[in-house]
């Protein structure tokens, strides 16, 4: 959750941002035009424009979430329910060129983890909304797949200029087909003898990784388990 004057800030900086990216120059004005003391302003954002760019993206997910939970999804198939989601994502954005700003910001090398775990931030925002309990490697693998889908349907959204961005349902639409696919393949080693035997210990080392819990330590992705010992 962002805190009120942060959104003041960032909703300030929206008239900014088209112009002159998410600069110095933005924050600065930004913090000016929403009448926050700028040593306030550094305090709750010490980056500048790089923290209110990742705010700009929390909130997003948030709004994502919001409509999320007033869409009917019952009838649904669940990689329908996946394409959902990402398309609200895209929807709730009000200004293409503020989203494209930003991921010219996070192509820098000096920013580019930033980027990444708002990705991944998102993908994981989009799983927990729609109910995923996985414990295991899978909670890994779903949200890494759904961060590449959604990275790669950004990009194309920017550049779409399809009749009510048709285009770029239809290319989110082909590349989870491409993520079905891959556990389709997945389903068919399971289920083959052979092939389950020649991957039983690439099976039995995954199932010992755990999805990262409240208790875990926060710079670790996961956790080890042995016999005996329950997750932690």
């Amino acid at each position: 959750m962002t805190d009120e004057t942060t959104l003041k800030i960032l909703d300030a900086a929206m008239m900014h941002v088209p112009f002159d990216g998410w600069s110095e120059t933005t924050f600065r004005a930004a913090a000016a035009d929403a009448g926050v003391d700028p040593v306030v302003a550094r305090a709750l954002l010490p980056r500048g424009a790089v923290d209110l760019a990742l705010a700009y993206h929390r909130r997003g997910d948030d709004l994502m979430a919001e409509r999320l939970g007033q869409t009917d999804m019952s009838a649904m198939k669940f990689r329908d329910k996946v394409a959902t989601a990402v398309r609200l994502r895209l929807e709730v954005v009000e200004d293409r060129e503020v989203v494209r700003r930003g991921t010219t910001l996070f192509a820098l090398p000096m920013h580019a983890a930033d980027g990444a775990r708002a990705i991944w931030g998102t993908a994981d925002r989009i799983w927990t909304e729609l109910g995923d309990t996985s414990d295991d490697i899978n909670w890994y693998t779903k949200r890494a797949t759904l961060s590449g889908v959604y990275s790669s349907t950004v990009l194309y959204w920017l550049g779409d200029d399809s009749l009510d961005g048709q285009a770029t349902w239809d290319f989110l639409d082909r590349r989870i087909g491409d993520v079905m696919k891959i556990e389709e393949v997945k389903a068919q080693v399971r289920d083959n003898a052979v092939l389950s035997k020649v991957f039983a210990g690439p099976a039995w080392l995954l199932s010992k990784v755990k999805a990262p819990g409240a208790m875990s330590r926060s710079d670790l992705p996961g956790r080890w388990t042995t016999p005996g010992q329950s997750p932690r």
